[in-house]
């Protein structure tokens, strides 16, 4: 009686492996996080009923790497069903995986702007209505020829590739009670198609973070598991520079080189406009009063975060912090300076538009 006990008790534990594996990586944790989100284009739907569910960074243990899943075009399981894709976060000290899944709803995936109209909450490409699924032109690459249930609704797009929740330079958004309920609704796991284009992708040495770069040269493909073809997307350009801790084959980041700046103080000096001359001097003078006191508040704001992240040296000093911690601490203080740098790049341009009205 016991034997058969044990046995029992064996064996349920390897069907709960084997649905685990099945399931994705459930359990996952790493110690740094993944590249950012490449930048890339949308391949075209295949046809009427697909889905898209975007592309992502898995773990491999075995490599001790990341590795690029493609996104790609799936059929729905059941007539309804959305695809809620996964993501990385940030617990305690550790990025853990959380596995996507089919539902009626789309629950949270960390604010990820997986793109497409995955930008960090909910879905914007499309939407199921009548027992039939219609796609938004705006977001979604489909040929209109073919088919024909489509609508546009346009969506602001942030356009940050931070590919984590939570911790060190991630993505500062919690679940809402809604997205919580959502998430305990009814669920079906990847499909057949899905688990074999994981595979897939974990096999091909190409789509490893320390190969590519964080850039992967397929980035995106017509029908799950085809990794050839015309069908298939390249990434354009990685979506920040990766550089992961050094035991992992990384090495440190540097202002220099050709290579995006760590800090603010390896920006470029900002680059100040002509003054306006198009005769109504009232206007001129208003548009350079604009100009002056964003070029401060700039500044400032350069000064600031460069005192921060010096603060942060000092305390690392201090700590004795480990090479491991030194880098994912330079990989996240360039991210705020890209952040930093995007964001007075986009206030500029404003105030230009707004001139030649």
């Amino acid at each position: 009686m016991r034997f058969a006990f044990v046995r029992m008790v064996v064996l349920a534990l390897a069907v709960l492996s084997v649905s685990t594996a099945a399931f994705g990586q459930i359990g996952i944790s790493v110690n740094f996080g993944p590249p950012a989100i490449p930048v890339y284009e949308q391949s075209i739907c295949p046809g009427d009923g697909y889905m898209w569910t975007p592309g992502y960074w898995a773990w491999d243990p075995d490599a001790g790497d990341y590795y690029w899943v493609p996104g790609t075009w799936i059929l729905a399981p059941e007539v309804g069903f959305l695809w809620t894709p996964p993501w990385w976060g940030w617990e305690g000290s550790r990025f853990f995986f959380h596995d996507g899944y089919w539902g009626p709803h789309i629950g949270f995936y960390g604010g990820i702007n997986y793109g497409f109209g995955y930008f960090g909450v909910g879905f914007a490409g499309g939407r199921w209505d009548g027992g039939h699924f219609f796609y938004n032109r705006s977001v979604t690459n489909i040929n209109v020829v073919n088919i024909h249930n489509v609508y546009n609704e346009t969506v602001i797009n942030n356009n940050v590739h931070i590919s984590y929740n939570g911790g060190p330079g991630g993505i500062e958004r919690r679940s809402t009670p809604e997205e919580e309920r959502w998430g305990q609704e009814r669920h079906i796991g990847p499909v057949a198609a899905q688990t074999q284009h994981f595979e897939q992708a974990r096999a091909n040495r190409e789509l490893r973070a320390s190969v590519n770069q964080g850039r992967p040269p397929i980035a995106a493909t017509g029908r799950p598991g085809e990794f050839s073809g015309r069908e298939v997307v390249p990434s354009r350009e990685a979506g920040a520079p990766y550089h992961p801790p050094a035991e992992h084959g990384g090495n440190p980041p540097s202002g220099g080189g050709g290579s995006r700046p760590v800090h603010p103080n390896e920006l470029p000096p900002f680059q100040r406009p002509a003054p306006p001359n198009t005769g109504d001097v009232n206007r001129d003078r208003k548009y350079q009063q604009q100009q002056d006191k964003l070029f401060a508040k700039q500044q400032q704001e350069r000064q600031q975060l460069q005192q921060k992240q010096e603060q942060e040296h000092q305390r690392m000093d201090r700590q004795n912090a480990s090479q491991a911690q030194r880098q994912q601490t330079e990989q996240r203080h360039q991210q705020q300076t890209q952040q930093l740098s995007e964001k007075h790049t986009q206030q500029q341009q404003r105030i230009q538009q707004k001139q030649h009205r």
